[in-house]
């Protein structure tokens, strides 16, 4: 048996006892967001080296934000813990139900999916969020992190199991993987018998392998190529204001615009308004032929954009800028292009509002306000395991019922068919 082998067979004999732990589950979440919390020095010395050495070898400075941890940032994953543990249990709710016409009365009732197993990059918070959102839906987790961030991941877990394991859960119900050789990942992606899902979240190269590679069944949380469509009737304000947010706020995460689509009607006057605001920020621009005109004349940098640019998610402070000839090729772009994460319009065409929210293929689609609250904890979900674009099981953000499956119980006294 190999150490991934090993791992399963703890974590499918901790998911037995985690499916009917109750309360238990929220005694060791509180206990688990202390231990962050008192830990948080150890963490940060960890992280401390896991920046140093990424930055040794060249990431870039937006990656270096997604990596970095500080005193701030522990005390949110310890936040989010606790609010994890405040909801409610999902488990053993009653979906639907009633009584048959012989008298049987069936319920479908929510339960755990079993044992998840999560691969991502170098975000240490994930492990926090991941390992708390697994173990409120009854689910073991193990979990392999980016080579990256692994000093972190290590001091994350290892304070969060021993705590878990302190107030009395079962050893196998949150685990690490410290082989960050690519030969885990791909061991990990093959333990059928052991793993009932597997979730990938990260690059688009990191999602195409899981999902192209994995025996496992693979719950796909997608890149952000996001979109912000400037209508017609979009407000001048309203417009600088969203696009700046969603582009600069943190341009490092899935949720941040990564493309600009001006209505050519609207393009002299807003383009021109946009652009420098963003251009003042750092954001290069990639435009064109007729939005690069524009931007020129008006004296704001841009070069011109290539055709793998519109499918790009940058992740930096890099934006697509195009000018469209109206809503419907808008709508046509988007629906070529988007990776079906979060897409915007700003306009005060009603008609259009109610258009784009019913053409627009994407898990969360927005009117008239920034895509950074695609998030578990602003969508009132609490913690988020990921962003899913796929429709099969689960889309948007991954809260504790999106860890969820159910089960049909049925009850009789003595039906035959």
């Amino acid at each position: 048996m190999t150490e991934l082998q090993s791992m399963g067979a703890k974590a499918k004999a901790a998911a037995r006892f985690l499916a009917c732990a109750g309360p238990l589950k929220d005694k060791a979440l509180l206990a688990m967001a202390q231990a962050l919390e008192d830990c948080a020095p150890a963490i940060l010395a960890a992280n401390r080296e896991d920046v140093e050495a990424a930055r040794a070898n060249g990431m870039s400075e937006s990656l270096l934000d997604r990596l970095s941890l500080n005193e701030a940032r522990i005390a949110s994953m310890a936040s989010g813990v606790r609010q994890v543990a405040a909801q409610a249990d999902p488990i053993g709710s009653v979906v639907s139900g009633g009584v048959r016409p012989n008298g049987m009365f069936i319920r479908r009732v929510r339960v755990p999916l079993g044992v998840v197993g999560m691969i991502y990059e170098a975000r240490p918070n994930v492990t926090a969020d991941a390992a708390a959102l697994c173990l409120k839906a009854g689910n073991a987790v193990i979990l392999r992190g980016g080579k990256e961030a692994i000093r972190s991941n290590c001091a994350i877990l290892d304070c969060m199991a021993e705590a878990a394991h302190k107030v009395g859960l079962p050893e196998g119900s949150l685990q690490l993987v410290r082989d960050i050789s690519r030969e885990s990942s791909r061991e990990l992606m093959s333990l059928t018998g052991y793993l009932d899902v597997l979730i990938p979240r990260g690059g688009a190269g990191l999602i195409r392998s899981v999902v192209e590679n994995s025996r496992v069944p693979v719950i796909e949380t997608g890149v952000g190529n996001c979109h912000l469509y400037l209508d017609e009737s979009a407000d001048p304000q309203m417009a600088v204001d969203i696009a700046v947010n969603g582009k600069t706020q943190r341009p490092s995460v899935c949720n941040a615009l990564e493309k600009l689509l001006v209505h050519e009607k609207a393009a002299p006057a807003l383009l021109p308004l946009v652009g420098k605001a963003l251009a003042d920020r750092g954001v290069q621009l990639r435009a064109c032929p007729q939005a690069l005109a524009i931007l020129q004349e008006n004296g704001i940098a841009a070069v011109p954009a290539c055709g793998e640019d519109w499918d790009t998610e940058y992740l930096d402070l890099v934006m697509g800028v195009r000018v469209v000839r109206d809503f419907d090729e808008a709508v046509s772009h988007i629906a070529a292009h988007s990776s079906g994460h979060s897409e915007c319009i700003i306009t005060q065409n009603y008609a259009n509002a109610k258009r784009f929210t019913e053409q627009i293929d994407a898990a969360a689609v927005y009117v008239n306000c920034s895509t950074r609250f695609t998030d578990g904890g602003e969508f009132g979900l609490g913690a988020e395991i990921g962003i899913s674009t796929q429709k099969l099981h689960a889309r948007g953000p991954m809260g504790v019922n999106e860890l969820t499956s159910t089960k049909f119980i049925i009850e009789g006294d003595g039906q035959i068919r």
